[in-house]
């Protein structure tokens, strides 16, 4: 598919009803679509998706016409949603250490490449503590600084490791073996 079909076929996923914060809609997509304005489609696009659940296949075609369009961020994003999809999405409160407290002494990307490892409260068969793996996205940041706090989304590697995590709970990130920021989760939305 070119970007059009794929930005067309994404559009007829939305539901008519569905508006932004701004109170525009898929006909507001339509209008930028026939006017050959398809960055601003898929952006337009983009928010309608965040503001509402939308199927696998409309974050795949949104992803597909951001690589088209050369739009890295947006093909990141939309392929981060897609992962959502699939493995669920913990939200929560991120603060990292300070550099005088951590080994890390430079910014964490905020687009979804660190896989930091995360106690969340499982123990090994012996009762030590085990870490799961999720990956990290900064909300609204492109990078966080040690020391820094922020609004975070977590990809979990293994969805059934996370199963007992819950809004509230205080979890601990790890890129070796001492704690680089604490977390408070503030949504849980795991695969059934």
């Amino acid at each position: 598919m070119d970007v059009i079909e794929l930005l067309e076929s994404a559009s007829l996923l939305v539901p008519e009803e569905v508006a932004t914060g701004n109170d525009l809609t898929v006909g507001d997509v339509w209008d930028h679509l026939a006017h050959d304005e398809w960055q601003i489609a898929l952006n337009l696009l983009e928010e309608l998706g965040d503001g509402h659940p939308l199927p696998l296949t409309f974050w795949e075609r949104l992803a597909g016409a951001a690589e088209r369009l050369h739009l890295e961020r947006s093909a990141a994003w939309c392929h981060w949603r897609c992962s959502e999809i699939r493995n669920g999405v913990i939200r929560a409160d991120l603060t990292l250490r300070p550099v005088a407290e951590s080994r890390r002494r430079t910014p964490i990307s905020g687009h979804g490449e660190l896989r930091p490892m995360w106690d969340i409260g499982n123990l090994s068969p012996t009762g030590g503590v085990t870490v799961s793996i999720a990956r990290l996205w900064v909300e609204d940041m492109p990078f966080l600084e040690p020391g820094g706090r922020a609004a975070v989304r977590l990809v979990p590697l293994t969805p059934s490791h996370w199963r007992h995590v819950e809004a509230g709970r205080r979890i601990s990130m790890h890129e070796d073996r001492t704690v680089a920021g604490t977390a408070v989760v503030t949504e849980v939305h795991l695969p059934l």
